[in-house]
């Protein structure tokens, strides 16, 4: 009676927190997810004032922010949309690859981590947050922007590469033999592909067993897929989070606009616990000694994911002003960067603490710079004579949302 007695009052201090946090936040104009982290660093172990009962259940809540984020997303967008997408943005999603897993390499081998340790940096660099980004995305407005599939098709293809990666990672980590580690990536890209052709080829029938008028209904059966498929995903060494977003696309319209109307509530207050639970998990005192080469690793991968998106978004045809908010908004390292560092951790522990500190300052600073990128450039170009789009013309940069279906 008393660990529940204690529970409910840390979940209500927590909560209530986060609703003022975020009410200050929007007095300023500013997303709220950096003074969320804050409030996790506070509470955390090594914090002012760490949290004891209830820490299982906000480890639970902070998975199914991510889940309903990528949720959302995919309630955006079409099974079609995603296809003409991967087919259209695997170069982009090369060039992801080569300019932001190449310099988390290079630093583990300077650092002198050997082989593996500059496999694990590299995922933990290369890979952009999904939840930090959907958040702004949402609360910057831009979902409807025309950079903004540019943006999610980067998303897609890195957590689809996920599905390759983190099972040769575990397996490298674990020195098991070339045959276990083929299993396990066979099992993972034949999940993903038939979770990918059950929303491309039977969406519409998933939509009707969904569809319901009564919103309660509604509410249970897609919430109870979306958590049930993206279990089973990350069962099979799947992203979860590639399962969530699968299910949203799989949802046809008009199952998709209901959806995205009675879970938008419940994704605003579970996100907020995922970046409270992030900042939990991180002990102040274990920032300082790596705080350099943190620095200086994101310093870099600032600007290589900053060019990545202006190169995708101008591949697209998208805008100067769009190419520029496309960057800043990729930025952001977080939930995938983490659970890299972690199993990694065992093999090699100083890559804890760097990438901590890492995923921290960029999960503060993604926000920030998908603001400010795109005026800061639009600044720059206009003091340089000739610059592009130095006459600030306005483009057009809002296109249809797509539902799914």
């Amino acid at each position: 009676m008393h660990n529940t007695t204690a529970m409910l009052i840390e979940l209500g201090a927590i909560i209530l927190a986060l609703g003022l946090l975020g009410r200050l936040a929007g007095r300023v104009g500013f997303s709220p997810i950096p003074l969320y982290l804050l409030a996790g660093l506070a509470f955390g172990h090594g914090g002012i004032l760490p949290l004891q009962a209830s820490e299982e259940f906000v480890a639970t809540g902070a998975e199914i922010g991510v889940i309903l984020l990528l949720l959302m997303l995919g309630l955006e967008y079409s099974a079609s949309d995603l296809v003409t997408t991967l087919k259209t943005q695997y170069p982009s999603g090369a060039v992801d690859f080569v300019l932001n897993a190449a310099p988390g390499a290079v630093a583990a081998l300077l650092l002198g981590w050997g082989p593996v340790g500059a496999i694990a940096l590299a995922g933990v660099t290369w890979i952009s947050s999904s939840g930090v980004i959907a958040k702004v995305l949402g609360d910057l407005g831009r979902v409807g922007n025309r950079e903004t599939p540019v943006i999610l098709g980067v998303l897609v293809l890195e957590d689809l590469a996920m599905a390759v990666y983190l099972p040769i990672l575990t397996a490298l980590l674990a020195g098991v033999s070339l045959a276990g580690g083929s299993l396990t990536l066979l099992i993972s890209l034949g999940t993903v592909g038939a979770v990918l052709y059950i929303a491309l080829r039977h969406g519409r029938i998933v939509s009707r067993a969904v569809s319901s008028d009564n919103p309660e209904m509604l509410l249970l059966v897609v919430l109870g897929l979306t958590l049930l498929v993206a279990g089973v995903a990350q069962h099979l060494q799947v992203s979860a989070a590639v399962g969530a977003f699968l299910v949203g696309i799989a949802l046809s319209k008009e199952v998709a606009e209901g959806s995205h109307h009675l879970l938008s509530p419940l994704r605003d207050l579970f996100a907020a616990v995922f970046f409270v639970f992030f900042g939990l998990h991180t002990d102040p005192s274990n920032i300082p000694p790596v705080l350099v080469p943190a620095l200086a690793l994101a310093v870099v991968t600032v600007l290589t994911k900053i060019a990545t998106g202006y190169w995708a978004a101008r591949r697209a045809g998208v805008s100067v002003a769009g190419r520029w908010r496309a960057g800043g908004t990729l930025v952001a390292r977080g939930e995938f960067s983490i659970v890299i560092a972690g199993l990694a951790v065992g093999t090699e522990p100083r890559i804890g603490p760097l990438a901590t500190a890492y995923v921290l300052i960029l999960v503060v600073v993604g926000p920030l710079a998908a603001r400010w990128t795109e005026p800061l450039a639009r600044r720059l170009t206009r003091r340089t004579p000739g610059g592009p789009n130095s006459t600030g013309t306005p483009v057009e940069e809002t296109a249809p949302v797509h539902a799914g279906g």
